[in-house]
This record gives C-alpha cells, sequence and structure tokens, in this order.
C-alpha cells in the first residue's frame, strides 16, 4: 500500500507539472515559474528514489501506474453470464475448414462484443495479466546506480542551469552525458520483463528530445526544423493540416521546460 500510493503521487505529479508551471508563470512571473520547477523535480526524485532504494522497484516506469485497461477490467453482461451457465456451446467448428467460429446463441451484448474468436481473446488477457504481475527484475549495484542518474539528472540539469546560465552549453552537454550514461549501463542487464524493455526503448527515443533543447535548437534546430515542415506543408498534399499547426505551436511548447526536459 505505501508503495501503491508513492506511484500515484508520482502520477499526480507528472499529470500536473505543465499545468503549474504555465499556471505559476502566468500568476508569479518568471521567478515563480523556476520555484516550482525546482519543486516539482525535487518531489519527483524522492519518490523515484524511496521507490529505486526502499521498495526496490526496479527500472522507473512512464507512466508510473498503468492505464487501465477496460476491455480486461469489463464485467459480464447478465445475458451472457445466463449463456455461459446454461451451458451452450460458444463456438462452432466448421467440418471442412475447421475454422473456429462463435455460435449464434453465444453472441455477446453489443457493449462487450468484440471480433476475435473467444480462444484469443482468453490468451491476449491472460498474457497481458501475466506481463503487468511480473515482479521487476533485480537490479545490482551498476544498474542501481545508472537508475540514480537517470532519476537525479532533472536536479543536476537545474543546478547546472543556476551556476552557467540558460544559455550555456554545458547543461546540455551534462545532461546528454548522463542519458547515455544510465541507458550505456542499463544495456548490459539481461532478462528484462516486456515492460522494462519497454521503457528502455522509450528513453533510446527520448534522446532525440535534445534536438528540440536550447542551446542547440536555438542555434542549429530551429531553422532546419522549420524549413522541412514548410517543405512537407507546401508540396506534400494533406500534410499541411498538420505542419502548419506545428510550426505555430513549436516556438511555445519549446519554451515549457517540463515538455522539453520533464
Amino acid at each position: 500500500l505505501p508503495q501503491q500510493k508513492l506511484l500515484t503521487w508520482l502520477s499526480v505529479l507528472e499529470c500536473v507539472e505543465v499545468f503549474a508551471e504555465m499556471g505559476t508563470a502566468r500568476v508569479w512571473g518568471e521567478m515563480g515559474r523556476w520555484t516550482i520547477i525546482v519543486l516539482i523535480q525535487l518531489a519527483k526524485a524522492i519518490l523515484r528514489l524511496l521507490l529505486l532504494l526502499w521498495y526496490k522497484a526496479g527500472i522507473q516506469m512512464s507512466p508510473p501506474i498503468v492505464p487501465l485497461n477496460r476491455e480486461q477490467q469489463q464485467p459480464l453482461h447478465p445475458q451472457d453470464t445466463e449463456d455461459n451457465s446454461s451451458g451452450k456451446d460458444q463456438t462452432y467448428v466448421g467440418r471442412r475448414s475447421s475454422r473456429v467460429v462463435r455460435s449464434l446463441q453465444s453472441t455477446p451484448s453489443l457493449q462487450s462484443r468484440h471480433w476475435g474468436s473467444p480462444q484469443q481473446r482468453e490468451e491476449s488477457q491472460s498474457r497481458r495479466a501475466e506481463e503487468m504481475n511480473q515482479p521487476p527484475t533485480p537490479l545490482g549495484f551498476q544498474e542501481t546506480i545508472a537508475e540514480s542518474l537517470y532519476i537525479t539528472r532533472p536536479l543536476l540539469h537545474l543546478l547546472s542551469l543556476g551556476v552557467w546560465g540558460q544559455k550555456s552549453w554545458k547543461p546540455w552537454l551534462l545532461s546528454a552525458i548522463l542519458d547515455i550514461s544510465s541507458l550505456s549501463l542499463l544495456s548490459d542487464l539481461k532478462d528484462l520483463n516486456r515492460r522494462e524493455r519497454a521503457e528502455l526503448r522509450r528513453r533510446t527515443v527520448l534522446l532525440l528530445y535534445y534536438l528540440l533543447r536550447s542551446p542547440f535548437y536555438d542555434r542549429y534546430s530551429e531553422g532546419r526544423i522549420l524549413l522541412l515542415l514548410r517543405l512537407l506543408a507546401d508540396y506534400v498534399p494533406g500534410v499541411g493540416f498538420v505542419t502548419r499547426p506545428l510550426m505555430d505551436y513549436l516556438p511555445a511548447w519549446q519554451k515549457i521546460y517540463f515538455y522539453n526536459w520533464g
């Protein structure tokens, strides 16, 4: 129960961090904005370190709590329950094709209808349940250091911003070194479950965000990205409906700290 509460609070922080940053900047200005950023990142780092060191939660997932699978949690309707209890066959096997289809007597209600066979649905649900119930992979000393680097990277980045300023390359380089070092140390870990492998892939893809983070974005990426989006909007039919709003939104998106660095 305490571990679940930590995960809940961590999920709440990740959901409200952008709103808190924008609202605080609107009310208290730039100083209030950076104050709330430091407080949120500090709270997130403390919760994640507790999960890592005290509860042995392994590799931290994002989002911390798995989204609810409503299809898996959906109860049977009374009509479906009556059909199951009456002992009617739910499937019919073709004589020539040997294909398994649902019988007309066991057709579920419209709300719970699906296009797969009952066996396929049961197998997928059992497979999802096994994946969700898999315990986290135990981390050794090297992997614990790597995960700690990933957790404390936002705090070190904020500290370096305060020391060298927002226009300096040192915070950008420090953050990139910490992310790459954490991934390289975790790459030696074997026997990861499916969710942990997906999380490491997500962190690898997020390295592309360094192209959108200042000062690299201000000096190199901005002109090239906007030129590419403009060419797609002008010469590829139908793409302009996506790229033109993206061109207008990108400068505002790039200024939000939690969109880039959170």
